[in-house]
Order: structure tokens, then sequence, then C-alpha cells
């Protein structure tokens, strides 16, 4: 597959975003989702930190971070201060998915993923639901 313009992936990202149910979209705040071409070694260690929910990963390949506090983990004193995020990552998809139907799935993964750590899903409990 050729690589994808920057443009061609943010659709698809877009779309997979559109795609999660309205009611979870609805009751997310204080959120955004960015995209960028490659993780750093930062992004490789908050997804390995134990305060981290952790990442979405195909082999040795980050392809989605959360970096936020978790809806459970909020307290009363909680302010919409830095808003959390989520982050989709281009190169490490086009990598590990050589279809593009595959690697459009495959981002739709990468959002629910994230949108779970978001919500207070673990790694775990999101990889038992096909995530």
């Amino acid at each position: 597959m050729e690589p994808l313009t920057s443009e061609e992936f943010e659709r698809i990202v877009e779309e997979a975003i559109a795609a999660v149910p309205k009611r979870f979209r609805e009751a997310m705040e204080n959120i955004v989702i960015v995209i960028e071409d490659e993780p750093t070694d930062d992004d490789f260690e908050a997804a390995d930190s134990p305060e981290s929910y952790g990442g979405s990963f195909c082999d040795d390949e980050l392809l989605g971070l959360y970096d936020g506090i978790s809806l459970p983990d909020r307290v009363d004193f909680y302010e919409l201060d830095v808003p959390d995020v989520i982050t989709v990552y281009k190169g490490p998809h086009e990598r590990c998915f050589e279809d593009r139907d595959e690697l459009v799935e495959e981002v739709g993964k990468t959002i629910v993923h994230e949108i779970g750590h978001y919500f207070g899903l673990d790694d775990d409990k999101l990889y038992d639901m096909g995530y």
C-alpha cells in the first residue's frame, strides 16, 4: 500500500471518531484527539508508566496513546484545565497494516481503545473486548 497523505489519514481518523456511538462521544469532555506521524521516546515511556493506562500496540509499534485522568479517577476537585489527549500515530499504522481496509479497521480499534482508557478501562479489559 502506498503511504497515505496526512489528509487521507486525518479523514480515516475522523470517520473512526464519528463511528463511536453518540452517547460516548457526548459523554467525553475536555479531551482532544490528535494525529502524529510517529511516537517519541517520551510517548513510549508514558505508555509503559505505572500511572498510565497503556496504549494501543502492534508488535513493538505504538498505534495510539491516552494521556490524561480517566473519568473514574477524577475527584470532586477536578477542574477542566489541561485537556486529556488521545494521540493516533500514522506511521505505525501504515507499517503494521499493509491493506487499506485493515488499516481503516485498526484505526477504529485504536480510537475505541484509547477512548476506553478515558472511561477507565485498562488494557486487559479492552483486549478482552477485542480492542
